[in-house]
């Protein structure tokens, strides 16, 4: 464990020195930004985990017994048919809980994957959006979301009433903050996107972003004592930049200029779960470039996801770090699924692949393509490792393994407790997207 901090250590000086220099959307690096890099760095040093395969084989026992660990377990399977119809253990953590408006932030207690430390803004008050504008970019107005997001300390930010929110510019979301949608129905969109830029511990949970568009950049308050020059944002749904301990949940998103979730520059400890994701090119980039290997403590579970309608390709595209794709739905996709390069760690678990009838698309990782395993001849791709279990393909579909198959398996028996299958996809993410939330029920 010792070497391991030390090789990191060493890992983030370096890489600590490159970074600012590195496209940011920031016009000035001044000391603020250099300062905040510095600190991220630090969080996502102390966010990696040394044996990620701890972490995913904990996922899938946790999914294991919600499932069939108990005669209890399965008498809430049968209520599922009832008032309350969750159907997967994060789900099943909170929305049977017909208080769950009183007792909002008990949902921070719930995240599992790679992003288990989050609690985004638990213990701390509730702000309550109440103004869908965005009009002020340096001095935001109190009740807007962007007034929100930029406060000190913890925050639970919820919303008075259903809205239309669109950003005027992107949203730079600072540490602590939980964006909270449950009981109206919220929407960014037709304008910029929401950033997470060197911020630590961020939940996004119910809102539904899309038709989200390139940001012309400006000055931009980021903090209560820090605004500055942006430069063009690229138009993501939701962007992580050097972000450490994200959960995003039970969001539904499409049509965005860019991406509709990027995780770039060494982000880390990130859980993207229950999503709904619709009509869309380029779904979701992990890792910023071939040339930046600070990219190789990004660790990603995705989990519940339903795939959807007009979808082409990257669901996710994965370089440098460790990704648990796992219990996910793909009803969709017109190129490839899953694909990588710079020699990423993909565990695909649990998932239901169905191809389109298009021929060229049939394979979930196509060997051949370089929109699937890039800029590597097969010599060296198949020493990635890329591994499929319990996936249910249909329609034709296959997954082209490489690696070591077994290499998860170097742990105890307690941790092998075997996932859910792939045809159980459909059951556990039978909710994904936002939910329909009232108070005095279960969500």
């Amino acid at each position: 464990m010792a070497s391991v901090s030390i090789k990191l250590g060493f890992f983030f000086l370096v890489c600590g020195t490159l970074i600012p220099y590195l496209e940011s959307h920031i016009a000035d690096f001044d000391e603020y930004w250099q300062q905040k890099a510095e600190e991220a760095h630090q969080v996502s040093l102390e966010t990696y985990h040394p044996e990620p395969y701890n972490v995913t084989e904990h996922f899938n026992a946790v999914v294991h017994m919600d499932l069939f660990g108990s005669n209890n377990t399965r008498r809430n399977l049968r209520k599922n048919r009832g008032k309350c119809l969750a159907t997967n253990p994060i789900d099943r953590c909170w929305r049977c809980d017909p208080n769950w408006a009183n007792n909002r932030q008990k949902l921070a207690d719930c995240v599992q994957g790679f992003g288990y430390r989050t609690r985004g803004g638990k213990g701390g008050p509730i702000y309550v959006v109440t103004d869908a504008s965005d009009n002020d970019l340096v001095n935001p107005k109190p009740g807007t979301l962007r007034h929100a997001v930029i406060q000190k300390g913890p925050l639970w930010i919820i919303f008075a009433r259903s809205m239309i929110i669109k950003l005027n510019q992107e949203l730079m979301v600072s540490c602590d903050k939980t964006i909270d949608g449950r009981g109206a129905n919220v929407h960014v969109a037709f304008g910029a996107g929401i950033t997470l830029q060197y911020v630590n511990n961020v939940i996004i949970h119910g809102l539904h972003v899309h038709d989200i568009v390139s940001g012309s950049g400006g000055l931009i308050r980021d903090s209560v004592d820090h605004y500055g020059l942006r430069t063009r944002s690229d138009g993501d749904g939701i962007s992580l930049f050097g972000a450490t301990n994200v959960w995003i949940d039970h969001v539904s998103m499409s049509n965005c200029a860019d991406g509709i979730i990027d995780a770039i520059m060494g982000s880390t400890g990130v859980t993207i779960s229950n999503a709904h994701i619709t009509d869309h090119n380029e779904v979701m980039l992990f890792g910023a470039s071939g040339s930046y290997s600070g990219d190789s403590i990004m660790q990603i579970t995705i989990a519940f996801t339903h795939f959807g309608k007009g979808l082409v390709q990257r669901m996710p595209r994965c370089r440098w770090g460790f990704f648990h794709v796992v219990n996910n739905d793909y009803t969709h996709w017109l190129m490839y699924a899953i694909g990588g390069s710079n020699h990423p760690t993909i565990i695909s678990q649990g998932n239901r692949f169905i191809a389109p009838e298009n021929k060229a698309a049939k394979q979930v990782n196509l060997k051949h393509s370089v929109t699937k395993r890039d800029y590597a001849q097969e010599s060296e791709w198949k020493h990635w490792d890329w591994v499929s279990e319990g996936d249910l393909m249909m329609n034709g579909a296959y997954f082209v393994q490489s690696g070591n198959p077994q290499v998860y398996k170097k742990f105890s028996r307690q941790q092998l407790i075997k996932q859910k299958p792939g045809t159980y996809a459909t059951r556990l993410t039978r909710f994904a997207g936002t939910l329909e939330c009232f108070v005095g029920k279960p969500c």
